[in-house]
């Protein structure tokens, strides 16, 4: 990068001027704000990119083992303030703006955040290679450029709406195109084994190809040289002609069809899968971004002259959940079709680059293909996974003697081709993402692959870059463990831990509660301007941000928002603390309990937010479009981080380590990483409530959940589960049916029934807890203290030294 010392407030000017003038022919006061961002993130762009050309110069010099993450999202949020920040110019860059006449909030507020992913899985692939370069580690992600991302929500009259999400409407200024890169994928056609002159031999024919366009984004290390790269692939037709006679003829949308087919698979993140057509174009995704990166790997070693024989001693490729499991059988066809080798040696090879991390316990996430479907797009991978399955479970039943032991292992079973298996097999280490998750991979879920590959199954616990959930998005909080810690928890956050000395400064304390209240203002403000709801910030913000599912339960939240109000309603004596309740989050389009949930929420906030009788004692809140630069204005104000997923079903979550770092105390079930928070800051310092996972995992293996029976003994949830459909919140009986069926009909599956007398007691407790301010104040300096074992830096060491095997490069 360039030396930051020589950058100047007149440099950085002068550089903006000149890219104004050059990009679009303006003055300033000429340009519009989108234009003046756009202009700004070239300036800053430019900066980058002198670190940009020198690490990839001395990676390929020194042929340095690199490792690719490759992954399905990347919710990297917004770059330019980020980049500010790394570059050590972030005041610099305000104060000459300002100079300009120009205001750094509009300017920031300008950028789109990138359509790159929907919530915690792409959310961490993004701090990843946030700490691969901020720890000079040579490392890169590789994933699709959505064109429409997954898409942009809107609320209308509660309901979940989806309409596309236009982030690349304006140039995006950060994205370098690399036509000259672009590579062939392959789908559809014939594949068979054929003796051709004596020898046999794969054909592959008949296919079509997709020609894949790598955009790279610069990602910038904190304060150092590094500058990796996340390389996104764009999918085009592979052919620049346009087809004359259709046209011609009349036949207007045949002459463009293949190139639509083509752009199909980059334009939005997770297609609808309920359908066939979803299904086959969810699987052309993984595919593409796949191969595409693979070859461009290969070809880029090719280049570098290095003997793929060896190709472990330069390359790590990191499959992150189910998604680019297709790794494993493409690095088999490049290196038996392309590059020659034996089965034996390409298998020995492919299983020493691959690691794989396992996200999930859901059943539904452990992805599985249709084999007629797989075949038909995908031949000759389909001819390969077959083959391994063949192998593979040919030395299973050599050790076990077992069908049933093979038919649960196999990687094709049952119609379905099976990629978790898939991803297993081939890799030399598979991680699961918080200690709880993985001992329940290795008593429960992989057991068996756990007894077949001792040692190949271990933990890596998630994490967070607290350079965007901290620095970037609580600088009030940033600049006052500055003056009380030092700076060195910026490049080593497991110093928050010397905030610990001041748990009973009452002046630090004091302090930590007006920087919390001051980021409610601002976020009680943003409300009222975009929601029109009027929140006291003197209130309890309780806040749940995360993908609407089953498991994760805001339908409990829900209840107990109810239970309050009604409470109130009926007593008049009775009094709680303010509290806001504040939801972020999308629904995947076709799952519809999800957006009925959704619905519900809006529907109490219109009720409650609306009712005199109330007397703002609760708000609800719905922010529409949850997204990365939204969870910054929320973060760094939440007072209650709801973490109250059924136990055993939340692999991690990194939600629940942004609020602590943040401040918030967390409101949780013993579940995923709630786990080792409880561990770090003890008891005293977290509000834990419901079933253990051992006992939700009984009750599951043993099913006697009999809700009818439940409620018949709790008139009171009767009273709550009634109001859903007896008119009271002012829809028709039918609007919530859907949620009473899976109450009472589908046996309450996640058990929000059997968890609310112990989660309301939890809530009270909380109510208790805040009344004591100095008690608060103390806990919410704990879960800072101590968030700093969750740095995405600390986990990326970690998978660096003990799964990739790279290491430390300064440039």
């Amino acid at each position: 990068m360039e030396n930051i010392k020589s950058i100047t407030k007149e440099d950085i000017k002068e550089k903006l001027l000149n890219a104004l003038k050059g990009m679009y022919a303006k003055e300033l006061p000429d340009a519009t704000m989108n234009q003046k961002y756009e202009a700004f993130s070239k300036v800053i762009r430019d900066y980058i990119s002198e670190g940009w050309l020198e690490t990839n110069k001395q990676y390929r010099e020194k042929k340095v083992k690199q490792v690719y993450y490759l992954s399905m999202e990347f919710l990297i949020g917004k770059l330019l303030e980020r980049n500010l920040i790394n570059l050590g110019i972030r005041e610099l860059a305000k104060e000459a703006l300002a100079d300009m006449g120009i205001d750094f909030g509009e300017i920031v507020e300008e950028e789109p955040d990138a359509g790159l992913g929907n919530g915690g899985l792409g959310r961490l692939a993004a701090c990843f290679i946030d700490s691969l370069s901020s720890l000079e580690l040579p490392g890169h992600g590789c994933g699709i450029r959505y064109k429409y991302g997954l898409f942009r929500q809107e609320i209308k009259n509660g309901y979940q709406v989806e309409v596309p999400d236009l982030w690349l409407k304006e140039r995006y200024p950060w994205e370098v195109k690399k036509e000259n890169r672009g590579v062939k994928v392959r789908f559809g056609g014939d594949a068979y084994v054929a003796t051709v002159r004596g020898h046999l031999k794969v054909v592959h024919e008949n296919y079509y190809t997709v020609k894949a366009i790598p955009y790279d984004i610069p990602i910038s290390g904190y304060q150092n040289n590094t500058v990796n790269t996340l390389r996104l692939w764009s999918a085009e037709a592979d052919t620049d002609e346009f087809d004359f006679v259709n046209f011609n003829s009349g036949h207007y949308m045949q002459s463009v069809e293949g190139k639509y087919t083509a752009e199909l698979i980059s334009q939005v993140l997770y297609p609808d899968d309920s359908t066939e057509n979803g299904k086959q174009l969810r699987l052309k995704q993984e595919y593409f971004f796949v191969s595409s990166s693979l070859q461009a790997i290969f070809n880029y070693h090719r280049e570098l002259g290095i003997d793929f024989k060896r190709l472990d001693d330069y390359v790590a490729i990191h499959i992150n959940d189910t998604h680019p499991a297709l790794a494993v059988a493409e690095i088999m066809r490049l290196l038996i079709d392309e590059e020659g080798l034996k089965w034996e040696e390409a298998w020995e090879i492919t299983q020493k680059v691959c690691a794989y991390t396992n996200h999930t316990i859901m059943e539904e996430a452990l992805e599985k293909w249709p084999i007629q479907m797989f075949k038909k797009l995908l031949p000759r991978i389909y001819l390969i996974i077959e083959e391994i399955n063949r192998r593979f479970c040919q030395e299973v039943m050599n050790k076990y003697l077992n069908w049933n032991v093979v038919n649960r292992m196999s990687i094709i079973e049952e119609g379905l081709v099976r990629m978790a298996n898939l991803a297993i097999v081939g890799s030399h280490s598979v991680n699961g993402v918080a200690a709880l998750h993985t001992e329940i991979l290795q008593k429960k879920e992989l057991r068996d692959f756990h007894e077949f590959y001792p040692g190949k199954l271990n933990n890596k616990t998630n994490g967070i870059t607290h350079r965007r959930w901290l620095i970037k998005s609580n600088p009030a909080l940033s600049a006052m463990l500055d003056t009380h810690i030092g700076t060195d928890w910026r490049k080593d956050p497991v110093s928050l831990e010397k905030l610990m000395e001041f748990k009973e400064d009452h002046s630090v304390l004091k302090k930590l509660a007006k920087i919390k209240h001051e980021n409610k203002v601002e976020l009680a403000r943003y409300i009222k301007e975009k929601n029109g709801i009027e929140v006291d910030p003197n209130s309890i913000f309780d806040v749940q941000v995360k993908r609407v599912h089953g498991y994760k339960r805001q339908l409990l939240n829900c209840m107990h928002i109810l239970y309050l109000y009604k409470k109130l309603k009926k007593d008049k004596d009775f009094d709680i603390h303010p509290r806001t309740f504040i939801f972020g989050a999308k629904a995947a389009p076709a799952y519809y309990f999800a957006k009925n949930v959704i619905k519900l929420i809006n529907t109490l906030g219109e009720i409650i937010n609306n009712d005199p009788d109330i007397n703002d004692k609760l708000k609800v809140v719905f922010i529409e479009n949850y997204s990365v630069s939204k969870a910054e204005k929320i973060i760094p104000a939440a007072d209650v981080s709801e973490q109250i997923s059924t136990a055993s079903k939340e692999a991690s979550g990194t939600g629940n380590m942004k609020f602590m770092m943040n401040g918030a105390v967390t409101l949780a079930t013993l579940d995923g990483a709630n786990v080792e928070i409880h561990n770090l800051v003890g008891d005293d310092n977290i509000v834990l409530f419901g079933m253990t996972s051992d006992e939700v995992i009984s009750l599951y293996e043993n099913f006697q959940n009999d809700t009818h029976k439940f409620i018949e003994s709790n008139p009171e949830i009767a009273e709550l589960i009634a109001s859903f459909v007896d008119g009271s919140l002012g829809v028709v009986g039918s609007e919530f049916s859907d949620i009473c069926r899976y109450l009472l009909e589908e046996n309450d599956y996640f058990f929000v029934l059997k968890d609310f007398w112990a989660y309301v007691e939890a809530q009270n407790k909380i109510e208790e807890l805040y009344r004591d301010r100095e008690r608060w104040n103390e806990m919410c300096l704990v879960n800072i203290a101590k968030a700093g074992y969750f740095s995405s830096d600390n986990t990326i060491s970690k998978y660096a030294r003990d799964i990739w095997d790279i290491e430390r490069e300064s440039i």
